[in-house]
């Protein structure tokens, strides 16, 4: 447990303090279960009237709220953002490694910098490149010339293949694959001829890359990534991709090779793009969407259809079946109206 005192959290997370800067606070909880010793944060002021129930040694709140609790109060017009950075401050996650373990296999032509840590039976090929205050957790792979920016981090059983370049502070997830082959065949009379992938994988700084998730290499280009970008678990983002910066890709997503994704796109959960067109900056796709042609103005899209009953469902389904019938039922009554 971590234990911060309220006046020194208000500070780090550059909230203003009311009330008592001495209490001392260790862990997060929600509203409706922290206790004395625990911190909170209300986020939505539709539920501020269930603040007095709150038993929290202290709530962080936007400034219009603050006065429906009469307890310990850190004041921010972004109450998340608060939480974000005090959860943070809290954060008693362990290291993926410490120090270097015996059963590492590192070749000797391989250049760590300083503060290096890799974790049992991890393998590091000849000529990879480690930056200073690396962590490669136990298992991973790190193939021939790669290179990982300072202060990034892998945890267990990642791959990255060969060539392939990670920026500084980039956070990647166990079992996550970084520069596996792209989907690359030719088909000569029946039998599928591989095409090898020549390129390579580049990621920027501060990337996020979670659990399972994997990023091919480019066929001759290279799959990009750009800074700050964050990426779900169990994602496939295929060959010459090209993802623009801050752009936030949730689970399950499956991207075609050579799509192009723009800046600052907010992409939902289970969506699925085709490959070879573009994306523009500032999209929201929601969920589970189907993203079959290029995007040329930011806005938020949306494809499939909501959850319904069953018997609502099968009524849908058994309507959408005959819309062609109906079309052309229609075109025959438009064409009669003009004739008339």
């Amino acid at each position: 447990m971590v234990d911060i005192t309220l006046a020194a959290l208000a500070e780090t997370i550059g909230a203003e303090l009311r009330g008592d800067g001495s209490v001392v606070v260790g862990s997060l909880a929600g509203t409706d279960k922290a206790q004395a010793g625990q911190i909170t944060f209300l986020s939505s002021s539709k539920y501020r009237e269930k603040l007095s129930e709150c038993k929290a040694s202290a709530i962080i709140l936007k400034p219009a709220d603050a006065e429906f609790f009469a307890g310990n109060v850190l004041i921010m017009n972004d109450p998340y953002l608060g939480y974000a950075l005090t959860a943070q401050a809290l954060d008693t996650t362990p290291k993926p490694a410490q120090d270097i373990a015996p059963s590492a296999v590192i070749a000797e032509d391989a250049t760590l910098g300083e503060n290096v840590s890799i974790g049992a039976n991890a393998v590091i090929e000849s000529g990879a490149v480690l930056g200073d205050d690396v962590i490669v957790g136990a298992g991973c792979f790190i193939g021939q010339n790669a290179q990982l920016g300072a202060r990034t981090k892998l945890w267990a059983n990642v791959s990255v293949y060969h060539n392939v370049v990670l920026g500084s502070d980039c956070l990647v997830q166990s079992s996550t694959v970084l520069g596996a082959d792209g989907f690359g065949y030719a088909n000569n009379r029946g039998k599928w001829v591989k095409i090898p992938q020549l390129g390579t994988v580049r990621i920027g700084n501060n990337v996020e890359i979670g659990a399972s998730t994997t990023i091919d290499r480019g066929a001759l280009d290279d799959t990009i990534i750009a800074d700050n970008v964050i990426i779900d678990n169990q994602c496939q983002i295929a060959h010459n991709v090209n993802i623009g910066q801050g752009t936030a890709v949730a689970g399950s997503t499956v991207m075609a090779g050579s799509l192009t994704v723009g800046q600052h796109c907010f992409i939902g959960g289970a969506s699925v793009f085709n490959g070879h067109m573009s994306i523009a900056d500032g999209v929201t796709v929601t969920g589970m969407a189907m993203v079959m042609r290029p995007i040329t103005e930011p806005g938020v899209y949306s494809s499939g259809i909501p959850l319904q009953t069953n018997k609502e469902w099968r009524k849908t389904a058994a309507r959408v079946l005959k819309i062609d019938d109906m079309h052309k039922r229609l075109k025959r009554v438009e064409k009669q109206l003009d004739n008339d």
